[in-house]
């Protein structure tokens, strides 16, 4: 039954992992690739570290620690990892193949939120006109 067990969680690490790498090669931008990763790879070495875990904690009759921490620390930093890298992609704005979602602008009480989409075309700035005194 262990063996199953075992079988079972290595090949569903395998195939999350597999995927959130074709995720990160398929996929057509830099907010998108992250998304693959950090995702579907996360559960994918997970699973294969509890595989880890039930494993060595039969052959050894002891509880195996080393592999939950290790999970821990995957699941605490991977999604840190993933919101700095597209918060530092905002912040150098970098392009995205999606259009942006329109801007929010806060209401007078501030309990909701209406959006404010920008104009197509925006006019030109107002020149400055001379003014001459006869």
């Amino acid at each position: 039954m262990l063996d199953i067990t075992l079988s079972v969680l290595i090949i569903l690490g395998a195939l999350f992992t597999l995927i959130g790498s074709l995720g990160l090669v398929r996929m057509p931008d830099f907010y998108t690739r992250l998304h693959g990763p950090t995702k579907a790879t996360t559960i994918g070495v997970g699973s294969l570290l509890i595989a880890s875990m039930l494993y060595f904690s039969t052959q050894t009759n002891s509880w195996s620690l080393h592999e939950v921490l290790v999970t821990l620390f995957l699941f605490i930093t991977a999604p840190v990892s993933a919101h700095l890298l597209s918060k530092a992609a905002l912040h150098l704005r970098v392009r995205s193949v999606v259009e942006p979602p329109p801007l929010m602008t806060a209401t007078a009480d501030d309990s909701e939120f209406t959006t404010a989409a920008p104009p197509l075309n925006p006019s030109p700035a107002p020149q400055p006109t001379a003014h001459h005194s006869p």
